[in-house]
């Protein structure tokens, strides 16, 4: 009875915290800006001044665990669906459909039939009546289901970021006729492009690219300051995916194993995608022993928590490279010398989250939390009904000022601690009575045995 009770307390807490709190006026805005490619460990290893100063205003996630593969095109998806690679279709940076027989690459990639499987939020918040923006975040210059954000640009790295910072607050801004933008999203390529290159263990070069980028934080800041946006909207800074150091020592050579003529190569490293020409269990056998660094997986054998298997553009074969070691078909050449797409359980891949505004705690942090969990998230900020998805706001809500948080593991183990106090205290009670006599005592007569020689009755 006692921990129906406990359980119906906490549950009706829990329904209190899930009630949308927002004032009259309807809920602040959202800006989401992706710094592609930060590893979630930059923030200790480089001096972040302005990136550190936001969220000591706010909330620091240390480490997001990002979707497979830990490319760019997936998990920027991720971000705005909630959903898995294998749920939303953006799968890899190539792909191919068996059904279609079309091809996906970063230089074509506007077909809408690659990415309408879902709806990004900057479509969705439109249902609610809300105007939406989207900088160059990957998909957002594509008719999703006929629809694009109110206002988006085409993808063109020769945009500085103060340039699509620029546009990204006027249109949030509005004018006196037109209402601003709800909800705006803003890409930028670095530190991922300069990690490709120098690895991020170049502690010089990746110094140099992440002071920019912290620079491009301050003028963030500066720049919602200047147009009074500060302080009356939310704001998430994140990224898609970590990045790992590789070496030219850590190769694994495809045509050390197995002809090209047997296969169809989709994409490449540090996760392969396959067409076999001939039977898949053969093609996979002479795979599975090709390398001590490389995993090989039929596609009905994908592991279950990568999430990666339900869908038709996934190959019959994969190929996953080790943390640092890159496939390549034959060569000695090594690509980059920084990579990522590895398996999203490794830290090197993981990003982070900060978050500040007037919906946020202030000087809050926690551990980790799914990057499919933003989503929701956002759909919570803005009070736009989220579409089915994979994420959760059960941990994402302590992250916010105005939700009752409480801590699942301490309430468990609350729970548990009251039972056994409980229970011993019923244990001890039942020894206790078993001791006692069982009701009254009947009346005995005591028994008196005389003796002439007894000298007290002399």
């Amino acid at each position: 009875m006692l921990l129906k009770m406990l359980l119906g307390f906490l549950c009706g807490v829990q329904a209190l915290a899930e009630e949308n709190i927002t004032d009259q006026q309807g809920p602040p805005p959202l800006l989401l800006v992706s710094f592609d490619g930060f590893r979630a460990d930059y923030l200790q290893r480089f001096p972040m001044p302005n990136l550190k100063l936001l969220y000591s205003q706010g909330v620091l996630v240390e480490q997001l665990t990002n979707v497979f593969t830990t490319k760019t095109f997936p998990n920027h998806y991720s971000l705005v669906t909630g959903l898995y690679a294998e749920s939303h279709g953006i799968l890899a940076s190539k792909m191919y459909d068996p059904i279609s027989h079309k091809h996906f690459h970063a230089g074509n990639d506007t077909d809408p039939s690659w990415w309408s499987s879902t709806q990004p939020l900057w479509v969705t918040a439109l249902d609610s009546g809300y105007k939406t923006a989207a900088m160059m975040w990957p998909g957002s210059d594509v008719a999703i289901r006929n629809r694009t954000a109110t206002h988006f640009f085409p993808y063109n790295s020769g945009v500085t970021f103060q340039q699509r910072l620029g546009n990204v607050t006027e249109w949030m801004l509005g004018n006196g006729k037109e209402q601003g933008v709800m909800f705006a999203a803003l890409y930028w390529e670095e530190p991922d492009q300069s990690g490709h290159i120098f690895g991020p263990d170049n502690t010089t070069a990746m110094g140099k690219v992440l002071k920019e980028v912290d620079d491009n934080v301050g003028l963030l800041v500066s720049e919602l300051k200047r147009t009074g946006l500060w302080g009356r909207i939310n704001v998430l800074i994140t990224s898609d995916h970590g990045m790992a150091q590789c070496s030219a020592k850590r190769l694994i050579r495809l045509d050390d194993c197995l002809h090209p003529d047997n296969y169809t190569l989709v994409d490449l490293t540090p996760v392969a995608a396959l067409i076999p020409h001939t039977d898949p269990e053969t093609i996979y056998n002479l795979l599975n022993k090709c390398h001590p660094h490389m995993m090989a997986y039929l596609k009905k054998a994908i592991p279950d928590r990568l999430h990666y298997r339900n869908n038709q553009r996934i190959q019959q074969i994969i190929l996953i490279a080790d943390e640092g070691w890159t496939i390549v078909q034959r060569g000695d050449k090594l690509p980059r010398l920084g990579d990522h797409g590895y398996d999203n359980s490794l830290p090197s891949m993981h990003p982070f989250l900060a978050a500040t505004g007037p919906s946020f705690r202030r000087d809050y942090q926690i551990s980790q939390l799914q990057s499919v969990d933003i989503y929701p998230l956002m759909c919570h900020l803005l009070s736009v009904p989220p579409h089915p998805n994979n994420g959760t706001l059960t941990q994402a809500r302590c992250m916010l000022a105005a939700e009752t948080c409480w801590d699942v593991p301490l309430m468990i183990a609350l729970v548990v601690g009251i039972l056994l106090v409980l229970s011993i205290i019923t244990v001890l009670f039942r020894l206790l009575s078993s001791r006692r006599p069982s009701g009254p005592r009947p009346f005995q007569r005591l028994q008196v045995d005389y003796d002439d020689d007894d000298p007290l009755l002399e």
